[in-house]
């Protein structure tokens, strides 16, 4: 199991809103005070979570994930590996009156800034939510994971409603960096939904199994 974990403040009496917001701060200072990414090309850390994540979603034809900014872990070398081998890859779109949606990636020269304040984009259309209920993994983005999969987003809401859209033998896979995997447990409400394993740029983990995994997994 990755190492090194965070040591997060304990939030256990407060609400589960300000908990949250609470430890968001935490994690957020600690990543930009530790996690710069270079202006232009990409660092060993990069190579190696693309190099994880490819093995984690090995033989799947298509999946969702996003365009990472500022100081998340970096998936864009990702994108266009995935690109490169022929997967069709599913990212989050604002749709007609800001609707969540999905569009195709189309290479790492066609995503642009669309929308105030959101990550950039790809052209084309824009696909309705349920379309994510056809990729086979998902991988997203996340502030930290505990050890049972509870996952602390952003706060925008936006996986809040599309995991629940997902197929029910779809994977789940949280890309944070290694450090913010946690022993938890992390505050969550009931609209919240666990992930199935976490991809870091030292391996990734199952973790319903509890230890790595390095095989197998989607066709478990």
């Amino acid at each position: 199991m990755t190492t090194g974990a965070l040591e997060l403040p304990d939030t256990s009496q407060l609400e589960v809103d300000d908990a949250k917001d609470e430890l968001r701060k935490v994690l957020r200072e600690h990543r930009r005070a530790h996690h710069r990414h270079p202006s232009s090309g990409h660092t060993a850390a990069c190579e190696a979570l693309t190099e994880h994540a490819l093995e984690a979603v090995a033989g799947a034809a298509s999946v969702a994930t996003f365009v990472s900014t500022g100081a998340e872990p970096c998936t864009r070398l990702l994108l266009e590996r995935l690109h490169e081998a022929g997967v069709e890859v599913l990212l989050p779109v604002l749709g007609p009156h800001l609707a969540r949606c999905w569009g195709r990636f189309r290479g790492a020269g066609d995503l642009a800034e669309r929308a105030p304040r959101r990550p950039p984009e790809p052209s084309g259309p824009a696909l309705p939510a349920e379309e994510v209920r056809k990729v086979e993994a998902l991988l997203i983005p996340a502030l930290a994971v505990d050890c049972d999969g509870r996952r602390l987003g952003q706060g925008g809401g936006w996986y809040d409603r599309m995991l629940p859209l997902r197929a029910p033998d779809t994977h789940t896979f949280a890309i944070i960096h290694p450090e913010e995997l946690v022993a938890g447990p992390l505050p969550v409400e009931e609209h919240d939904e666990s992930v199935d394993a976490v991809i870091t740029a030292q391996e990734w983990f199952l973790l319903a199994a509890g230890s790595p995994a390095h095989a197998g997994a989607l066709e478990a």
